[in-house]
């Protein structure tokens, strides 16, 4: 045999290895210090180790996380770009935006579903209200305890608030910001009385006295917030959760996909990364690809009326 076919294939079966000393570049479309970054790192730190590769973190923030979307789909489809996002960006945005430059169901492929969470409505430590009975008193007082805060127009807390507003019968005037930590650091500090956002975002600074959850959307009460009841406790008939998933481009092959989806997965069922989840206010899941599809689906259905019915329409 020549020299020529056996260095061939020797090139040949070294391309796999190569491949795998590339980079991973997790993209996050917010800030770093919430829940879905610590989140994120958490799994890439898992997946250096269980593939052998390198695995970044990139926070890209801006457009509420449709940034990082344009760029995952303009991005190869070879399993080296992904995004961990909210369903804000495949579920919410897609039926508020008509500008949108992508489709969530065409221009994406569903790699795993990580974590699920609710959402919780803290008040500022300059508003005095314990309960949502007397957050409503005040209001109805005076129209600028109204005010509330989101980490984005167009995004699950905000379409949450705008059915409890309905439900409560009082004026609440909606401030999208560019992620939670800057909304909460301005809660916190008196720039805003209150902030509809994840209990992961907010237990923390709840245990320590900077800000006050006073209620909570599940249809029963947060493990990482027990004290505080939730709105169904105090007379509202709303709830709802939204989740974390991961995403690579369309067109990603299907073996490339379940190598990524079953790191994530063992990631995420990992103890040591589970019991860090459950101490943000998270519920660990780590569903395939399969379970994240239906998932999607059938949230994007279901929000889809709430959307329509609230009327809200984006400044740009």
């Amino acid at each position: 045999m020549s020299r020529f076919p056996v260095l061939f294939l020797a090139l040949l079966f070294a391309l796999p290895a190569a491949a795998q000393d590339k980079t991973i570049k997790f993209l996050v479309g917010f800030p770093p210090g919430a829940g879905l970054d610590t989140m994120t790192r958490l799994v890439a730190d898992k997946m250096r180790a269980s593939l052998g590769q390198p695995v970044a973190v990139e926070n890209r923030p801006g457009a509420d996380g449709r940034i990082a979307m344009d760029l995952l789909k303009a991005s190869p489809p070879d399993g080296l770009t992904l995004v961990m996002t909210p369903l804000v960006t495949v579920v919410t945005a897609p039926q508020v935006f008509s500008s949108l430059r992508y489709d969530p169901f065409a221009d994406f492929a569903p790699v795993a579903h990580t974590a699920s969470f609710l959402f919780a409505f803290s008040v500022g430590p300059n508003v005095a209200a314990k309960s949502l009975g007397e957050y409503i008193a005040l209001v109805k007082k005076d129209a600028k305890h109204g005010s509330y805060a989101s980490a984005g127009s167009g995004s699950l807390p905000h379409f949450f608030t705008v059915l409890f507003a309905d439900n409560a019968k009082i004026p609440m005037v909606h401030i999208g910001y560019k992620g939670s930590a800057p909304a909460i650091t301005d809660l916190m500090g008196g720039q805003i009385p209150a902030f509809m956002g994840t209990a992961s975002d907010v237990a923390t600074q709840h245990k320590a006295g900077r800000l006050r959850v006073i209620a909570t959307s599940g249809a029963q009460r947060a493990r990482v917030l027990p004290e505080v009841p939730t709105f169904r406790e105090q007379g509202f008939n709303i709830e709802g959760s939204g989740w974390y998933a991961a995403y690579a481009p369309a067109k990603t092959p299907k073996d490339t996909v379940d190598r990524l989806a079953n790191a994530i997965v063992e990631a995420i069922k990992s103890p040591d990364v589970r019991d860090k989840l459950e101490a943000l206010g998270m519920e660990p899941t780590g569903l395939g690809p399969a379970e994240l599809a239906r998932i999607h689906r059938a949230d994007y259905d279901k929000w889809g009326p709430v959307i329509k019915a609230s009327g809200f329409k984006p400044e740009s």
